[in-house]
């Protein structure tokens, strides 16, 4: 209990039991994107999706979270960030349900987008609830470092998990994690968690939720097929008419008095330089994950199990370096922690550049464990350093744009950088005469079309599909660490936000000479 007026309300017991029960969605939604990842042969197996198709299943659900954050983040200030929460979370559980009994490629991919449209309402909510019940800087510092440690404990229970269920049940099994986590998300939500409703609120702009969709889905799309199959009318034409909507949605921002996405906040350099190191870490992190799982699978040849069980270094990695980054930000500059991380990524990276087929697995996990470990300070202290560059009546926007930035990047690794190796695999795998033309779109179709071959034209058939998989998993490697070697640098020169362990004099001076708050400032 503290005696000063102005020293914040330390949060008690209700508040850190919220906090359990704000972790639950994180847990789910990291749990259900590493899953996915591994369930990817089986649903290849299953269902026979097209490469396009199948990389639809995968990011169907990431567009719609991040194309439908703001405006949920929006609408849980007008409505409820509580009421909300709990709203999304029935809708994910339902999806989930639905997602479980697909029995075709288009169904799942339906259910795949309802899930990432009830994702949507979770994640925003959660992090403003965070900002909200906890008040003091250090406690909240605490706080989101163990939200985010959930997401990490998530990417490593889903492979387990899930690799178990893939063993010893059929694929849609997966699904159904979400279930029980969202039940008691629904009951012990109402008890535990706080209502917060902003009053002061301006109504929420539907043709701005409008044109932000109809901004980055064509783009997407468009740069998917681009990366794919090449330039062509359709593609380019739908990345064209993507940014032509972005500059109405721009425009549009500027007139409202009440804007869906603060434009202000891109004024400091701290702020953009911070959503951008997100947007790409994030970006070759989905790109990079999407690609090892299968190389334990397809190319290792490990059982969905025993790949779960390697993904294990990786994961612990992440949840020490998130843990332990909160702490050596407050001896440090946040801006030189990350750095530090990121090149420990770039590593990683490179290692991953350096695999081949026949390297083993070790070298590949290894690599991975490598680009995890780097990625812990980002995503630990990635949101408060946005948060904190913002000023105070705008960290609520300032949040909001932290998720976007972090669920787009994901997004668009499996995207942009799935369709690249989809691309690279099939200009280098060899298909012999007689093979299925399916054996020329993914790995997993030319271990399917192998089982129809000869011995000798089904060794020659794995070995090109290894070979030419590898080469894609190298190409993802080389580009994961450009970024993470440019990252670093821009981070480590822009970024200029003092230790969270500093005074108020020295939060305060730096945040002034960036124009922004300090770190941990509650909006």
């Amino acid at each position: 209990m503290t005696t000063d007026a102005d020293t914040p309300a330390q949060a008690g017991p209700r508040e850190w039991l919220g906090l359990a029960v704000l972790a639950l969605p994180t847990l789910l939604l990291s749990i259900d994107v590493s899953v996915l990842h591994l369930a990817v042969p089986h649903i290849s197996a299953a269902l026979d999706p097209s490469a396009s198709q199948m990389l639809w299943i995968i990011d169907i659900y990431g567009f719609l979270i991040a194309g439908f954050l703001v405006t949920m983040g929006t609408l849980g200030d007008r409505i409820g960030r509580r009421k909300l929460l709990l709203i999304g979370a029935a809708a994910f559980g339902v999806a989930s349900l639905a997602a479980v009994f697909a029995n075709d490629p288009v169904t799942l991919i339906a259910a795949r987008a309802a899930m990432g449209l009830a994702g949507a309402t979770l994640m925003p909510s959660t992090l403003a609830l965070i900002m909200n019940m906890f008040h003091d800087a250090r406690q909240r510092g605490v706080a989101i470092a163990v939200w985010v440690t959930m997401f990490s404990v998530g990417i490593a229970l889903g492979p387990v998990v899930g690799g178990a269920m893939l063993e010893y049940f059929w694929w849609g099994s997966v699904f159904l994690l979400g279930v029980p986590i969202m039940a008691l998300l629904l009951v012990a939500g109402p008890l535990l968690l706080p209502e917060y409703r902003d009053e002061q609120a301006g109504g929420l702009d539907l043709t701005s939720a409008a044109l932000s969709l109809a901004a980055i889905l064509p783009v997407i799309y468009g740069l998917k097929e681009i990366a794919n199959d090449g330039f062509g009318a359709i593609p380019v034409a739908a990345v064209v008419v993507g940014l032509v909507v972005g500059v109405l949605f721009i425009r549009r921002q500027r007139s409202l008095e009440s804007p869906l996405m603060d434009l202000a906040l891109f004024r400091t350099p701290t702020f953009r330089t911070a959503l951008v190191t997100l947007l790409l870490s994030m970006l070759v992190a989905g790109g990079t994950y999407l690609m090892v799982t299968q190389y334990l699978q397809l190319v290792g040849g490990l059982t969905p199990m025993k790949a779960g069980l390697w993904l294990l270094p990786a994961a612990f990695a992440l949840i020490v370096t998130a843990v332990v980054s909160p702490m050596a930000a407050s001896r440090f500059r946040p801006a030189y922690v990350v750095a530090v991380g990121l090149a420990v990524s770039a590593v990683g990276h490179l290692t991953l550049f350096l695999a081949d087929s026949s390297s083993g697995i070790a070298q590949v996990v290894i690599g991975f464990a490598f680009v995890y470990a780097g990625g812990g300070p980002l995503i630990a202290l990635g949101t408060d350093i946005v948060v904190g560059s913002a000023p105070p009546e705008r960290a609520g926007g300032a949040a909001a744009l932290s998720e976007t930035s972090t669920e787009l990047g994901m997004a668009l690794g499996v995207a942009l950088l799935g369709s690249l190796s989809a691309a690279v695999y099939h200009a280098g795998v060899k298909v012999p005469q007689g093979a299925p033309e399916y054996a020329g779109d993914t790995l997993a179709g030319a271990v399917d079309a192998a089982r129809g071959l000869s011995a000798e034209a089904a060794s020659g058939l794995l070995a090109s599909a290894r070979d030419a998989f590898t080469d894609g998993l190298n190409i993802i490697g080389g580009i994961g660490a450009v970024v993470a070697v440019a990252s670093a640098v821009l981070v480590a020169l822009v970024v200029k936000l003092p230790p969270t362990g500093a005074g108020e004099g020295a939060g305060d001076s730096e945040g002034a000479a960036d124009g922004a708050a300090p770190v941990g400032v509650e909006g």
